[in-house]
């Protein structure tokens, strides 16, 4: 399955870092970027979730909260966010529902791996509306920032 803009977000409810249960719906009433990256701890997922760190007011100041969405258990996203001082959630997709569900999973990834999430990026809007689509198919790619701010300035 894949998502497409102007259409309806699928619904998630994952894990956080802190063992506490987040939905889409926890984010109504304001603009949402969602995040799906393969794997905590490597290196371009790395660098992708500190740039967005470094730039979360760019993204608070458009009204918009940022998840992070991987395959990866609450424990590694947990032990990663620490490490690298991420100022986001960061979202347990283990059973790889959200991933299907918005087209960013790899039935087989680097390694011979089953079921991983592919970078992607998507702006959802206040009123669970999918305004902005990125699925990448290299994993070495990262998404257009500068597109996602503009479908955000676009919003406001």
């Amino acid at each position: 399955m894949s998502v497409t803009v102007g259409t309806k977000a699928p619904a998630f409810s994952l894990y956080d870092t802190e063992k506490k249960k987040v939905s889409l719906e926890d984010y109504k009433g304001q603009h949402l970027v969602v995040l799906f990256f393969p794997m905590a701890f490597t290196s371009v997922c790395t660098a992708e979730l500190c740039s967005v760190r470094d730039n979360l007011a760019t993204y608070n100041g458009l009204n918009a909260a940022v998840v992070g969405i991987s395959v990866d258990s609450p424990f590694t996203l947990g032990k990663f966010r620490a490490e690298q001082q991420l100022n986001f959630p960061l979202l347990s997709d283990f059973n790889k529902e959200a991933s299907q569900a918005y087209g960013a999973y790899y039935d087989t990834f680097v390694l011979d791996l089953k079921g991983v999430s592919k970078r992607a990026a998507f702006v959802i809007d206040k009123d669970g509306i999918v305004r902005y689509a990125e699925v990448l198919e290299n994993a070495g790619d990262q998404p257009n920032f500068g597109n996602i701010q503009q479908a955000l300035t676009a919003l406001q």
